[in-house]
């Protein structure tokens, strides 16, 4: 349940984590929605908005270990949201999550409400704590770092939570006006969808997945005495090992948890990215590994865009990611999804949603497999992993690996919805990796 920051004046503005505890309940009892702006900015953890789209959808691998969680009017600034998705793992991988869920937000709430304080009690203002250069990620950058760290640090020492051998990755934007600031920890994902020079509808991946392989990280790793490969059943996925056991075979380089693991190289510290919005970026998805393994980038845009009503933009995309699993790896269990759908234009404002797929996607020629290909973006080429050369304005902020992993993860694939009426509007026909994404038809952008 994402925590909840207050305007309550007997908490400092803030509610505290004790009061949150409390309301939990009620709140999943209501329908996982919180807040009506009356007593604090709008939370969702599951379902949609004006700006706002999130669904999750258990596999078959046992409990949901995935979360998200949605704020709007983020530290009681209007028109600022904050988004995140967590992808559990091990046995107490769903418990991780949920509380990464509950209260990563809410640290990082308090500690923006308390540089404002810092900055206001030294005699100075807002504008003290920020860097003429790039201001947003100056007064930012620090206030995630810090959070990231005293969430792993409290987690550790939650009693409550056995933390040694589970853990979970988190993915989460941080909105305003046109600046989005990308905190990535493990292999979930961010993805914008963009207008290319034609117009067209294209993505660009704003995270690398932090796989233990990644060269910065293998050696961060592996200088800490850590070991990474690869098990012969499996050559194409890398784990992280203790010195002397082949055990926990951790799937990636970072990750909230996994104590057993953290002296020798795993890391909570997220890698920061900011991206400059323009009128051409339409939106971000944020996913858990989930939809990447079966869906492509491109994929997962057409999708997105292609949902005649924004609210069922993310609940669309995770019905075409587990019958992509399904038809493609039937034997293999489906693994637990969740997305969460940010728009930056009111709906009135960006028709190109309106659009439905050409091809029904329960089609089973849908998303067939095909021999993997290179992703093109508007920065240029891009990797279905790795961001390629960045496009103007995204900055990375905390050392972002740009290098390709040596393996690539097994695709699984096919998709999902009803037949849906044709519309004599532009088409736009792309293909991927997972085969051809049927054809989008996208209205022309109104001058």
């Amino acid at each position: 349940m994402g925590a909840c920051c207050s305007k309550d004046e007997r908490f400092g503005g803030f509610k505290n984590e004790e009061y949150m505890g409390r309301e939990r309940a009620n709140w999943e009892e209501a329908g996982l929605i919180t807040g009506d702006g009356k007593n604090g900015p709008p939370l969702k953890l599951q379902g949609s908005s004006k700006f706002t789209s999130s669904f999750t959808q258990q596999g078959r691998k046992g409990v949901n270990q995935d979360a998200m969680t949605v704020w709007e009017d983020f530290t009681g600034q209007h028109e600022t949201f904050f988004c995140g998705v967590f992808d559990g793992h091990g046995p107490a991988g769903h418990k991780v999550a949920h509380h990464v869920r509950d209260v990563l937000p809410w640290k990082i709430s308090a500690a923006f409400k308390s540089s404002q304080l810092h900055s206001t009690d030294n005699g100075g203002n807002v504008e003290d704590v920020k860097d003429d250069h790039d201001p947003f990620v100056s007064l930012w950058k620090p206030i995630f770092i810090k959070s990231f760290k005293e969430m792993d640090y409290g987690l550790h020492r939650d009693s409550s939570i056995d933390a040694s051998c589970s853990g979970t990755t988190a993915v989460a934007v941080l909105k305003k006006n046109d600046d989005l600031l990308i905190a990535n920890l493990g292999d979930s994902r961010a993805v914008l969808g963009t207008r290319g020079h034609k117009n067209q509808l294209v993505s660009v991946q704003l995270t690398v997945d932090l796989k233990p392989n990644l060269p910065g990280e293998a050696d961060r790793i592996r200088n800490l005495r850590g070991r990474v490969f690869a098990l012969d059943e499996e050559p194409n996925v890398f784990r992280v090992w203790l010195p002397d056991e082949n055990f926990p075979g951790l799937a990636m380089a970072r990750a909230f948890g996994d104590f057993c693991l953290k002296e020798y190289g795993i890391i909570s510290i997220p890698e920061l990215s900011r991206v400059k919005l323009t009128d051409k970026d339409e939106f971000v998805v944020l996913a858990t590994d989930g939809v990447w393994d079966v869906l492509s980038n491109k994929e997962v845009v057409k999708i997105v865009a292609s949902a005649r009503i924004r609210s069922m933009a993310a609940k669309l995309l995770v019905d075409c990611a587990v019958r992509a699993w399904r038809s493609k790896h039937p034997t293999a269990k489906v693994d637990d999804c969740a997305v969460v759908c940010l728009f930056f234009k009111p709906p009135m404002l960006t028709r190109s949603f309106s659009g439905t797929l050409r091809r029904t996607v329960s089609d089973p020629t849908f998303l067939q497999p095909r021999q993997s290909r290179t992703i093109r973006s508007t920065g240029g080429s891009m990797s279905a992993n790795v961001p390629s050369s960045p496009r103007e304005g995204w900055n990375p902020v905390e050392g972002m690996s740009r290098m390709s992993s040596s393996f690539k993860i097994p695709r699984f694939g096919n998709t999902s919805a009803s037949n849906r009426r044709r519309r004599s509007t532009d088409v736009i026909e792309e293909e991927s990796h997972c085969g051809t994404l049927a054809n989008f038809p996208l209205n022309k952008k109104q001058d």
